[in-house]
């Protein structure tokens, strides 16, 4: 049954993405799938649910990363590290995901919609949250604001579904030691460069 459900969203993403939201069917999504529409209907409500289905998987993933990594580590500074390498792989293990999501978004309905938004505000406090520990005990420069520097993260980190490739030049591990490299080195406050518990994480 999983593979089916599996096989129903990996084609309606290919569907969304060349014909969009409105211009796909559950018939279409049901042939492609090789399915019925007893199969779609028992995995599936309606077409609405599969879209949040899709946009869910992703911010799913991302945030349950998040917390893992602040159970995890006690250091703020491994728990940042975590949290934005887990952010850039969705990247390459979604991204027909997120390209739909950013495609698409606007057809979500008010129910699933508020529902997504909740996920993505819990992911964001958890990063304000961390920085704000790391500032507190030293690890990060406490003249950034914690807001303005969590949302810069997030913007650039959102950014690569415009200009990733898997076929490119960089690996994603290669790309989120890029990012990480770049957010401690202009986060981390000169004494906790030197830690030797860190040194590890720069390129």
């Amino acid at each position: 049954m999983s593979e089916l459900k599996d096989n129903i969203i990996e084609s309606s993403l290919l569907l969304f993405e060349k014909h969009g939201f409105h211009g796909v069917t559950v018939s279409d999504i049901v042939k492609h799938s090789q399915t019925s529409k007893g199969g779609f209907y028992h995995h599936f409500q309606s077409k609405d649910e599969l879209l949040f289905r899709i946009h869910d998987t992703f911010i799913t993933y991302v945030l349950n990363k998040a917390n893992k990594a602040v159970t995890t580590y006690q250091r703020p500074t491994l728990q940042l590290h975590a949290i934005i390498q887990s952010f850039v792989r969705v990247f390459d293990l979604y991204k027909p995901h997120i390209s739909v999501f950013y495609q698409e978004s606007i057809y979500l309905k008010p129910d699933f919609e508020e529902l997504i938004k909740k996920k993505r505000d819990q992911f964001k406090q958890i990063v304000f949250q961390v920085i704000e520990n790391g500032q507190e005990l030293g690890e990060f420069r406490k003249q950034l604001p914690s807001e303005i520097t969590g949302m810069s993260i997030l913007g650039m980190v959102n950014w690569t579904y415009k200009w990733y490739r898997k076929d490119g030049s960089k690996t994603i591990e290669e790309i989120a030691a890029i990012f990480t490299d770049i957010v401690l080195q202009g986060i981390l406050t000169e004494e906790a460069k030197q830690e030797p518990e860190f040194r590890h994480l720069f390129l």
